[in-house]
Parts: structure tokens; C-alpha cells; sequence
């Protein structure tokens, strides 16, 4: 969404003063910024995510601070208003030493009126900030009862009193510094006549096919006037003149015969239609898609169904969570959420749970999603807490609601609405709600249904789930191991310590949130960590390890796994790859199941800053290990080798989630620890359009001790792949040297480097690294004797071509071998 004003306004973006309110710090700071990066910037703290540096910018969070600049006004006469957002969090407006505005939610828009402040000439205008710990724990002392939170997540208290990002004050991946400042508009606008508030759109599809696009366009004005009104759909213009006084509201009906549908990724094209509200002072710019979406919920013997229905087709969503590009807004940019964005594409997602610890995202996000056809499931801003049910709480929140819902509500790819992330579980988690269960529970429900009956008023017909997980409808039940019905938060394997086959020991319909941790790449670590640090016991590890006994469970799996990698570089790649296998042994399974599971939603995309986690995209946007595996078991034609349950034979599933049959060429062999392959069996399987098969099996029985089951594919619309199984452990394998041998070369033509493998041995998951930024072409790849692969690395930014990058490799022999 692009919103225009062409009249008399002045962009205050750019560079204010920053000090603390007792005087004693001053700086410049950049907004749209942050405190802590501009105290960074001008040297006053170190910087946050280096060494254990998180310590020593506490006191930040815990003062107030100012910030402030001039602007020359040569004409007062009018209306004038302040236009804010993103504001973060409770924050005092001041112009010309005159109270503008009392903000406390950083997820409102404000436009406070400032006609009478002002004065030809030089004016000022200055923001103080309170500290959001100080607020918080003087809201939590007003509370009539205890509202607690998540305190394994969150070592900064009370967070949940404030309508900010929740992961500000810590969370299990984020680094805890409770960051403020303003990231978003703000500028100082003329109101001449009316002023553009919202457009929202409302679509009907019809049954001849066409299209009924209702436009309403809420208007603001001071007092009566009679406004132009321009809608434009694609070229398609009409002009009303109305009359205005306070808000009003416009609507127009767009009529489209032969309407290009917007489909998500992999099942369509991402059709857009550009539209325009426009008074001759004002304008609000969108790109809207046509399409319908139905959330299916009916009941089956196995309790009730979870899939999301596009224009009339189903779609098995395959995608990650979204957390916050940055810790800090001032690191972040439209470009390197981008980038993540089509990493997220190019592993073949086609959906992206905003999850609710974060952002509404600001709009390029979703212009982005609705551009790239990433289906968006849209959480508000509620997680993991328990949350004030007060009167003036749930009227904030209610303004909250209505705000992003309208901001919001035109992109195609938005496809749901999801009132909290583990509210309902969180009921169980504390001492105070497990004691008064009725009253947390009641208390609970207030806000729930404040969302729900928000989101109903401000888009009739909007697609409202309750919560993540949940059941179903008014269920609070266990949705974390019962898989009968809704979307399910499946964590047994990693905080209860299952072996990766209990992945295979649930059935969910849709599973929103299930994950494995890993380190970050090694030269993402050598960014927050000296050479004396890299020993994952060390203060420096540990504290980029927010999640309590994550190292641990690491090197506890690779005991189960694996045998124990032999340096630490070696550590941190083994890590990677067993990330990668966890979430691989989920989703296939889950994949071969449809349609009894429409959706498999990894925890995490991506992190916030350089941390172990479960992410498959470092800081910084490289792709771990992991995404490399996402990228093939997300293939919307797929391949997977799935043991039964006793273990006795191993069926071959094949998915398709096209609109066509598809047929696969499948070759099944054995490799031996040497590298041999053995040819074992051709198969032709066929499989309709979105739909599971199993096209062949093998009884373990004939997988000779110390060998491998692989395969490799090709369908028949174009794709292939590969991959094998391992019978037991890794760690029983009896590995031979890969004896792998490499060249590489520049391309002159796109200054990419090719880089040629060769394999003499066995080579498992052959892992490219190096210190330059950018992408493979493939990586985490197996190679039998006498076989190569040709990489291909696209750098970040053009090489100098007489230094080309060092290139580190690793397999799973070498990696445990101290040869």
C-alpha cells in the first residue's frame, strides 16, 4: 500500500536529537530508527549482539530518553495533524512545548490534531519515551490480580502490560534489550477539505464467473464540505462528489467479467490489479488480488479437517514462521526482508505465519507476499503470556484490532486471522492460572473474543481462527499432543527430548509450529565470537543460546545419532545437518498423509540476530544447511523413503501437489560405505493431482547391514530429485574417506564462481562454506564414488576476480574423522 498526500505536509523523518531526559547522554539519532542503534552508531554503548555485550546495555531499556528536532512552518492557517506510526510504545508527543499526543501501542496509528500549537517560523517538536520496564511493572502492580508471564522466555519482566513486540523483552531465540523508538511515518500534514482514513475491499464472486469488487473508502473530515472522490481499478476510473462531516464513508462497486484470479505460489499466477483512492489532496494506493479462500473445518472420523480452499482448490500449505527481520528496526531494511522472503519462495513455500510475538508487518511485507504468492496466517500480537482483561486494556486493543484489520485486509495473501499464538496453553504454564483456573480462563476469553468481534465488525466474512494451536472453535484443549482436529504445535521431539521418528507417531491436520534447533553458520558466529569463544560451553555460546538446555539437546542428539563431530567448526555444520534431517523425517511423513494433513508450518524462516535457534535462514539472510533440505522436501512433486511402524519395510511416498497426474521414474539402489551403488529396483508410479501415493516398498530385509537405501527421481513435469535412508544410525556406519576433490572457476559473464565435487568415496551431506556472502546453487548434497556436482555460488555483492572466495567443505566422514 502506497499512501500519497499532496498536500502542505513535512516529512519529519531524517535526523533528530536523542538524549537521555536527565541530559547527561546526547546523540544524533536517524528516524524511523531505534535508540540502541543510535547510541551504537555514536559510540555510547558496544554493540548489542557482539560477545556478551547484552549485558552491558541493560540500563538502557531501564531510562527515559528525548528526542527532538525543528521544522520551519511558513503558513499556520488550517488544519494540521501529526500522522504517526509504529510508534514503540508509551511515548509523549510535544509541540512547541504543547502536549500533542499520549501514546501507549505501537501497533496504532496516530493523527493527533496540532492546528493550534503551531506558529510561522520555527517550531519544534519532541518525543520523550518512557521506560517500557518502568511502565510495565507500574501496569502490573494496577492489575486487580497477578497477569503472569512467560518467564523462561521473557527475563524482562511484564511485558505483557504493554502493546509492543513481546520478543522486545527477551524470547527463546531473541536477545533481550527491550528496544523503543519510532518505526514508522512521521510527518505533519494539512487537512484541506478530507483526508483518507482506510479503503477496504469486499469481494463477491459470482457464479458466471466474474467479479463484484465493493470499494469503501473512509473519509475524515473537520466539518461539513463536499470532497471528490476518484476510484480507479486498472484504468477504470469514476469520480463521486459527496458530502463529508467527521468520518464518512464512500463505497464503490467494481464489476469485473473476466477477472485474473491471484493463486499462491506453485498453484497459479500471482495476478494484481492496482488500486486507487485518490481525493485532489489525498491518495491511497493498493495492489489487490481476486480470489476466494476457505478455511475447511468439517468433520471425519478422525475428528475434524483443517485445510485452506483457494478459488475452489485445495492447498496443502508448506511453509515456515516469521519472526522479526531484526531485534533492532534500525538493522532492518525492505530489502533484507526481501530477500528472506524469496528464500522463502525458492525453498518452494507457498505460506508464512506472521507469528504473534512480533509486527504487524509494515505494508511491503505483504506487498511482498501478495507479489511472491506467499499465503500469509496473520496472528495478533498476543503470545505465550497471559494478558490484562481491564476495560481500558481491552478498548486499546480493540483500536489495535480495527486498525490493522483495515490496514491490512486487501492483500490476497492474507488467508487467515488468528487471535493469539499459546494463550490457551499458557493457561497451564504458571503457578497463579493453574490454581484459579476460572478466573485466567475468563479473563482469557474477554480478550479472545475482544479480537474476534474486532476483526468481525472491521471485515465482515474475515476467516478467524481463535488461537495457535487450537482444536477447533471454543476448544481448549491439549492441541500440542492431540492431533484429531485443527492446527497443532507439535514439540515432543525437541523440549521433550524424542528420538526424530516420533514425528511419525502423530497425525495433525495442520501443523503450525514444530522445530529443531542449530547452530548459526561459522562465519555468522565469528561475527559475535573471538576465537577463545568457539567452544559451545563457553559465556560467549551460551549466551547466543536463549532456549535452557538447547546445547545440550544439540549434543545430546548427536550422541543418539551421530558420532561426535571432531572441532568445533565440525560441531556447529553437524549441528546444521541434524536440524535438517529432524524436520525432513515431519514433513514427509506429514506430506505422505494428505489429505488427512493439509500443512506443515516449520518453526523457524529466520532470525533476529546471531543466535542458536531453530531457524533455516542465519541473521543476515544465508541459508543453513537445513534450507538446502527444505528446498527438496518441499518440492511440490516429492519422493520420501518412510519406515513402517514395526520397522519392517520401507514404503516410497509420492506427493503431488499440482493440478496435474504426474508419472515418476524412480530408481532404487543400495550404497555401500565405499560409495558403491548397487541397482536394486525400477519403479514407475503415477499419482493424481494433489494427492499422496505410496508407488513401491521395500522390506528392509534387503538392505544388507552397513549399506544405504537411495533413490533418485524424475517426474514428468520436469522435476527430480534425490536422496537416502539409513537403516539405524549414522553413528554405525562404518565411513570411508570421501576423498573429495575440487575446481572452481569465475564466471565472467554473471561473476558467480562454478565450483566442481568429485567424489572417490561415499560423500553424505557435502556442506560449501565460506567467509563471502551469498547463495548455492545446492548444498548439504550426497555424492557416491566417482560422481560430481557442479555448484554454482552467487555472491551477495560482484567479486574482485583476481580474489576469489576460500571455499570450506565438509561431509559426515571427515566431519567425525580426526584423519
Amino acid at each position: 500500500m502506497t499512501h500519497r498526500s499532496t498536500t502542505p505536509n513535512i516529512d519529519l523523518s531524517g535526523s533528530w536529537q536523542l538524549a537521555s531526559v536527565d541530559g547527561e547522554i546526547r546523540t544524533a539519532i536517524m528516524l524511523p530508527g531505534d535508540v540502541h542503534t543510535a547510541l551504537h552508531r555514536a559510540g555510547l554503548i558496544p554493540d548489542p549482539y557482539f560477545g556478551r555485550n547484552e549485558e552491558k546495555v541493560q540500563w538502557v531499556a531501564e531510562r527515559e530518553w528525548v528526542v527532538e528536532r525543528s521544522f520551519t512552518l511558513q503558513e499556520v492557517e488550517g488544519d494540521w495533524y501529526l500522522d504517526i506510526d509504529y510508534l514503540d510504545t508509551v511515548a509523549s508527543v510535544h509541540v512547541n512545548g504543547f502536549l500533542a499526543l499520549e501514546a501507549d501501542n505501537s501497533f496504532r496509528r496516530y493523527r493527533p490534531d496540532v492546528s493550534s500549537m503551531l506558529k510561522s517560523g520555527d517550531n519544534s517538536i519532541r518525543i520523550v519515551f518512557a521506560s517500557n520496564i518502568a511502565v510495565g511493572a507500574a501496569r502490573q502492580k494496577q492489575q486487580p490480580f497477578y497477569i503472569p508471564y512467560s518467564t523462561g522466555n521473557s527475563p524482562i519482566p511484564d511485558g505483557n502490560m504493554l502493546r509492543k513486540p513481546q520478543c522486545h523483552f527477551g524470547w527463546d531465540w531473541n536477545i533481550a534489550i527491550a528496544p523503543l523508538g519510532l518505526y514508522g511515518t512521521i510527518a505533519l500534514k494539512k487537512l484541506e477539505t478530507a483526508r483518507i482514513e482506510h479503503v477496504v475491499t469486499r469481494q463477491t464472486h459470482n457464479n458466471d464467473g466474474s467479479v463484484d469488487l465493493k470499494v469503501t473508502a473512509t473519509l475524515f473530515s473537520k466539518g461539513p464540505d463536499i470532497a471528490q472522490v476518484y476510484f480507479d481499478l486498472d484504468g477504470e476510473r469514476v469520480r463521486l462528489d459527496v458530502g463529508v462531516n467527521g468520518e464518512t464513508h464512500v463505497n464503490h462497486l467494481f464489476h469485473i467479467d473476466n477477472p485474473r484470479l491471484w493463486w499462491p505460489s506453485g498453484s497459479g499466477e500471482q495476478a494484481l490489479y492496482r488500486l486507487s483512492v485518490e481525493l485532489p489532496t489525498d491518495e491511497v494506493i493498493k495492489q489487490i488480488g481476486l480470489r476466494t479462500v476457505e478455511l475447511i473445518t468439517t468433520p471425519d472420523a478422525a475428528g475434524s479437517r483443517f485445510a485452506f480452499k483457494v478459488n475452489g482448490r485445495e492447498i496443502f500449505c508448506r511453509g515456515a514462521n516469521w519472526i522479526p527481520a531484526d531485534a533492532l528496526f534500525s538493522l532492518s531494511s525492505p530489502e533484507k526482508t526481501e530477500d528472506l522472503l524469496q528464500s522463502a519462495k525458492a525453498a518452494n513455500m507457498n505460506m508464512i505465519r506472521v507469528w504473534g510475538g512480533g509486527f504487524y508487518e509494515q505494508d511491503h511485507f505483504y506487498d511482498l507476499c501478495d507479489r511472491l504468492g506467499l499465503m500469509v496466517w496473520q496472528d495478533f500480537m498476543f503470545a505465550c503470556n497471559l494478558y490484562p482483561s481491564t476495560e481500558d486494556f481491552l478498548d486499546n486493543v480493540t483500536i489495535e484490532v480495527d486498525y490493522q484489520v483495515r490496514r491490512l485486509s486487501s492483500h490476497p495473501s492474507i488467508v487467515l486471522w488468528c487471535g493469539d499464538n499459546e494463550l490457551v496453553g499458557a493457561l497451564t504454564w504458571f503457578e497463579e492460572s493453574r490454581k484459579d483456573r476460572d478466573r485466567y480462563l475468563v479473563s482469557y476469553d474477554r480478550l479472545n473474543r475482544t479480537i474476534e468481534q474486532a476483526v468481525k465488525k472491521a471485515l465482515p466474512g474475515a476467516l478467524w481462527w481463535p488461537s495457535s494451536p487450537a482444536s477447533g472453535y471454543l476448544d481448549f484443549g491439549d492441541a500440542w499432543h492431540a492431533d484429531g482436529s485443527g492446527d497443532m504445535h507439535y514439540w515432543s521431539v525437541w523440549h521433550e527430548n524424542k528420538s526424530f521418528d516420533n514425528y511419525r507417531s502423530v497425525r495433525p491436520r495442520f501443523c503450525s509450529e514444530f522445530g529443531f534447533q542449530s547452530y548459526t553458520s561459522l562465519p555468522v558466529i565469528k561475527t559475535y565470537a573471538e576465537a577463545k569463544d568457539m567452544n559451545v560451553a563457553s559465556p560467549v555460546m551460551e549466551l547466543h543460546q536463549k532456549n535452557a538446555g538447547g546445547n545440550e539437546r544439540i549434543a545430546g542428539t548427536m550422541f543418539r545419532y551421530f558420532r561426535f563431530p571432531k572441532d568445533f567448526p565440525n560441531f556447529v555444520y553437524l549441528s546444521q545437518i541434524q536440524q535438517g534431517l529432524a524436520i525432513k523425517t515431519a514433513v514427509e511423513y506429514w506430506r505422505s498423509l494428505k489429505p488427512h494433513c493439509m500443512g506443515t508450518i516449520y518453526w523457524q524462516l529466520n532470525d533476529t540476530w546471531p543466535v542458536a535457534s531453530w531457524s533455516s535462514l542465519d541473521y543476515g539472510g544465508r541459508w543453513k544447511a537445513m534450507h538446502y533440505l527444505v528446498k527438496r522436501f518441499f518440492q511440490p512433486v516429492a519422493v520420501a523413503a518412510i519406515p513402517s511402524d514395526d520397522e519392517k519395510t520401507i514404503r516410497f511416498s509420492l506427493v503431488n501437489d499440482t493440478l496435474a497426474d504426474v508419472s515418476v521414474d524412480l530408481s532404487i539402489s543400495l550404497l555401500t560405505t565405499q560409495g558403491e551403488r548397487r541397482h536394486l529396483r525400477d519403479v514407475q508410479a503415477v499419482c493424481s493431482p494433489d494427492a499422496a501415493v505410496t508407488a513401491t516398498s521395500i522390506d528392509v530385509s534387503d538392505i544388507p547391514e552397513g549399506t544405504l537405501l537411495a533413490w533418485r527421481f524424475t517426474a514428468s513435469n520436469g522435476t527430480g530429485g534425490e536422496g537416502h535412508h539409513v537403516k539405524g544410525t549414522y553413528k554405525a556406519l562404518e565411513l570411508e574417506p570421501a576423498g573429495l576433490t575440487v575446481t572452481h572457476e569465475y564466471v565472467e559473464e554473471n561473476g558467480a564462481v562454478d565450483i566442481n565435487v568429485t567424489a572417490k568415496g561415499l560423500a553424505l551431506f557435502v556442506m560449501i562454506e565460506t567467509e563471502t556472502d551469498g547463495k548455492y546453487s545446492d548444498n548439504a548434497f550426497d555424492l557416491a564414488a566417482g560422481e560430481s556436482r557442479r555448484i554454482t555460488f552467487t555472491p551477495a555483492r560482484p567479486l574482485d576476480r583476481g580474489a576469489l572466495p576460500e571455499f570450506r567443505f565438509y561431509d559426515l566422514y571427515s566431519c567425525q574423522s580426526a584423519d
